[in-house]
């Protein structure tokens, strides 16, 4: 009984050291390219951050837009603050086209 026992372990072993030695080879190189993945932006990342922060910008000059065009509507009318508030939008509209992307 034994014998059998010891045979089917000498014959199984190799098996199961095998793959603990290829984890262990193994085990540096996938944690190298993980943490390289984690701290690299790929390219597509890079164009969806630059395209959101360009969406952002375009939705804030057209929120200052809108606010501009009703303080106008209200100058022509005669309020004399929304003319003080049309100048002011215009000042933040001129800022913001001019920042860069």
């Amino acid at each position: 009984m034994r014998l059998v026992l010891s045979a089917i372990m000498v014959l199984t072993l190799p098996g199961c050291v095998a793959s603990v030695v290829k984890d262990v080879v193994t085990a540096p190189v996938k944690i190298v390219s993980k943490t390289a993945d984690v701290l690299t932006t790929s390219q597509s990342e890079a164009d969806e951050k630059r395209g959101r922060e360009i969406r952002q910008r375009e939705e804030a000059l057209g929120k200052l837009a809108r606010q501009r065009e009703k303080a106008r509507e209200k100058c022509d009318a005669g309020n004399s603050d929304a003319c003080a508030k049309m100048q002011q939008l215009d000042d933040q509209l001129e800022v913001e086209k001019a920042r860069p992307y």
